[in-house]
């Protein structure tokens, strides 16, 4: 008898509702519904035909623990645990297989002596977004009560961190305002640093139907011509670095045109004037200086019809990394909630802010939790932690000795990935929940392996705050993460009383108070198709900002900061000539894989279709580069030998890569440039030298 099942999609933050036809255990097939609230009846192809990785034979069906770890730690053992460590089954040359009784009473062991050894501040947890919200509030409660440590951060630290703290720093709140479906609503859509066909496909459905319908214009900026720009009145290739310029400028011509909502403005808003003064006395923020930057002066005539379509129309502005992992990411989001403040174009229907987050919970991650500067519910911690580059620094040092990662692959996404696995090796134990054996669990000391989305129960958050309660579409017998940490914290304090996820559920929900609140699962169940976007109460809140934001005094607070000359613009500034083998790498995805391809790699139906990351390059360069496979070098470390594709589509001296395949060694390239605000990797731009193979 085959089954149909309703749950959510385990990729994207798009948080795509699906159904699956299920039969004896095995998932047949995976589609959208109709009515589908979020896909509207269409799927990518990963949510779609990436679902194979659930069955794959390379599974972590079991526990593990390295043979080095045991011997190291052999004569230390407790009794019990030493009598047991010696019979042991062999899995492989450098596992053993292990009971899971053993194995979580043999993690607790060891928390507990480097805890007691080293203190508190020895350990860290790194995190929670490729699991549902109960596993990352477990997680974040697990660092914070039971290791009694302030460490602990997700995978929003290479992503959208710059989007929380800039829009929560000039409205309070750090989520996207509007429903997707609100794209049919609207009059005018900017896309800015999204490759929105390639990550979010089914918002990018919506973007391209307004488009072609005519009932929304659309501008696309980007450092390369992408997919969606076909559909686009306005597409406007920018230098790499150049957001916050871009960004400022428009500011520039909605001022100097005087084209600012003043109503909104004056009942809403704080520091305008001070902030106007700013922009128009900006040596920088005037378009006419686009026309210095060569290869780029047609900008000084496009940004002025972007903003003006966008002060003058009803708009909404998507954004995805392309505008966060750079030097001054959380700036440029404030940059972008100006405008929306100065036009008007927030608090409304049709109009709004909508960073497209990465992960399919990254948005539940940080709302519970997970991150060193909030507690659950961005609550003021008692005690604030560091983020991930941070941690990296410490383990050099020798202060963390500890690590827990759940779901994420820390020894492959991260940047700087030489300093990375230096500070790995400095570790007394890594402890690893995980689907399959990836770079950092093939680091870990002890594995456990847990179930999929597709096999649990759990409440996942999209981009545009959605929660969905998901159900399981197949019966495993592998743990839940947060069972994996409720086991290990009975045997450390024994104060995660909890049965099944809907205990844990419960109290989350009351944790993340002002958003989750009314999120029972009865209502959630009631509510599966469509989802609730929080706040919720009794009701749940599609729009937010109606009417004032959500700061202390309601009002949101303009800041100015001035874009900093450097790199590619500098260069092209004042003339200087590229050396032959240089350029400035971006990065990105492809559609067929997401992030570090932890599932999709195991997706044969995905994997055959893109399986080794290639680099783009202008066809002018290609006389230049003089090969079809090439090496990159930068000052932190060099790539694999990687495929070469010219095109039409990419500026000259730039390039452009993917970086799913571990292989491949991309993030070997990125040093510790990030954000200055909140940490986040310049994974946008970096020189590199290019070496013919």
């Amino acid at each position: 008898m085959i089954s149909d099942i309703n749950s959510v999609c385990t990729y994207c933050g798009v948080g795509c509702d699906i159904t699956a036809q299920v039969q004896d255990n095995k998932i047949l097939k995976i589609y959208a519904q109709n009515d589908g609230y979020v896909s509207q009846g269409k799927l990518c192809i990963k949510g779609k035909s990436g679902f194979d990785f659930v069955h794959s034979p390379t599974r972590i069906r079991n526990c593990r623990v390295k043979k080095s770890f045991i011997e190291n730690n052999l004569e230390a053992l407790p009794r019990e645990l030493k009598a047991r460590a010696k019979t042991l089954k062999e899995f492989d040359e450098t596992y053993f297989e292990t009971p899971y009784e053993f194995t979580t009473s043999l993690a607790a062991w060891k928390l507990l002596e480097i805890k007691e050894k080293y203190g508190r501040h020895a350990f860290c947890g790194m995190g929670g977004a490729r699991t549902s919200c109960e596993s990352s509030y477990m997680f974040q409660k697990f660092v914070r009560v039971a290791m009694e440590s302030p460490h602990v951060d997700n995978c929003a630290r290479v992503c959208h961190s710059p989007s929380l703290k800039g829009m929560k720093t000039a409205i309070g709140e750090g989520a996207a305002t509007n429903p997707y479906d609100d794209i049919f609503q609207t009059q005018n859509i900017i896309v800015m640093g999204s490759n929105t066909t390639e990550a979010h496909p089914i918002v990018a459905n919506r973007i391209i139907k307004a488009a072609r319908d005519k009932t929304a214009s659309l501008s696309v900026i980007d450092v390369r011509q992408i997919q969606l720009g076909k559909f686009a009145q306005h597409e406007m290739v920018i230098p790499y670095e150049a957001n916050l310029l871009v960004l400022n400028m428009m500011a520039y011509v909605i001022l100097s045109e005087k084209l600012y909502n003043n109503e909104f403005i004056d009942t809403r808003c704080k520091e305008f004037e001070s902030y106007k003064e700013s922009i128009l006395n900006d040596e920088f923020a005037n378009p006419e200086y686009m026309k210095n930057i060569e290869g780029y002066e047609i900008l000084s005539e496009q940004i002025p019809h972007v903003a003006r379509e966008y002060a003058t129309k009803k708009s909404m502005f998507f954004w995805g990394l392309g505008i966060t992992e750079h030097l001054d990411g959380s700036y440029a989001v404030m940059a972008i909630v100006n405008l929306a403040m100065m036009t008007g174009n927030i608090g409304k229907t049709g109009a709004g802010l909508m960073p497209l987050r990465g992960q399919n919970n990254v948005q539940g991650a940080c709302d519970t939790g997970c991150l060193p500067y909030f507690d659950p519910d961005y609550k003021t911690p008692k005690e604030i932690g560091l983020m991930t580059p941070e941690l990296i620094d410490e383990m050099i040092a020798g202060k963390i000795k500890a690590m827990y990662v759940m779901g994420e692959d820390i020894a492959h996404i991260h940047p700087n990935q030489n300093k990375v696995h230096n500070a790995l090796k400095n570790l007394e134990v890594i402890i690893s929940n995980e689907l399959f054996m990836n770079e950092i669990t093939q680091k870990a000391d002890i594995v456990f392996g847990v179930k999929s989305a597709y096999e649990k129960v759990g409440v996942y958050v999209n981009a545009m705050r959605r929660l969905h309660l998901s159900q399981p579409l197949v019966e495993a017998n592998m743990p839940d993460d947060w069972e994996v940490l409720r086991d290990i914290e009975n045997k450390i304090t024994g104060n995660f009383v909890y049965e099944n996820s809907e205990d844990v559920w419960n109290e989350a929900k009351e944790a993340v108070g002002t958003r989750y609140s009314g999120a029972t699962y009865h209502k959630l169940s009631k509510n599966r198709n469509r989802g609730m976007q929080w706040p919720i109460a009794k009701e749940d809140t599609p729009i937010l900002h109606l009417e004032q934001f959500r700061t202390e005094d309601g009002k949101g607070t303009f800041y100015y900061h001035q874009y900093q000359l450097r790199e590619q613009i500098e260069k092209l500034v004042k003339k200087q000539t590229f050396a032959k083998n240089e350029f400035y790498l971006t990065t990105g995805r492809t559609i067929v894989h997401y992030n570090n391809a932890a599932q999709t790699v195991q997706s044969e139906n995905l994997n055959s279709k893109y399986d080794k990351d290639i680099v783009l390059a202008s066809i002018e360069d290609k006389e230049r580069i003089g090969s079809e496979h090439i090496i990159l070098k930068s000052p932190y470390g060099e790539s694999g030998i990687l495929p070469v594709k010219y095109v039409k589509t990419i500026k000259p001296n730039t390039l452009f890569t993917t970086f799913h395949h571990a292989a491949s060694k991309v993030n070997f390239l990125f040093g510790d440039e990030c954000d200055e605000l909140i940490m986040t990797a310049r994974f946008k731009s970096v020189k590199v030298e290019v070496e013919s193979v």
